[in-house]
């Protein structure tokens, strides 16, 4: 029973992360303005964290923006993100 109570957390969290589909990265900065011309990169599920610090580590401070390629929608649970 104890080691239920740990996994279960765990398994709970595992399963959030999981993303599938194709993403669309772009930044923008403090005033909603995109950063710069054509900075948008494309990420397939969970790749888009790896991005996302990319795209980061290289522009501090500015707003990451996540959209469904297919649907357009902003990715709710991920977006939008401040560096």
């Amino acid at each position: 029973m104890k080691y239920t109570l740990y996994l279960l957390p765990a398994a709970l969290l595992s399963g959030c992360m999981t993303l599938s589909g194709v993403y669309e990265l772009s930044l923008q900065d403090k005033d909603g303005k995109p950063l710069r011309q054509n900075m948008t990169m494309v990420a397939e599920g969970s790749g888009i964290y790896t991005m996302r610090n990319a795209m980061c580590s290289a522009h501090p401070g500015a707003t990451v923006i996540i959209k469904d390629v297919e649907s357009g929608a902003e990715l709710k649970s991920e977006s939008p993100y401040r560096c």
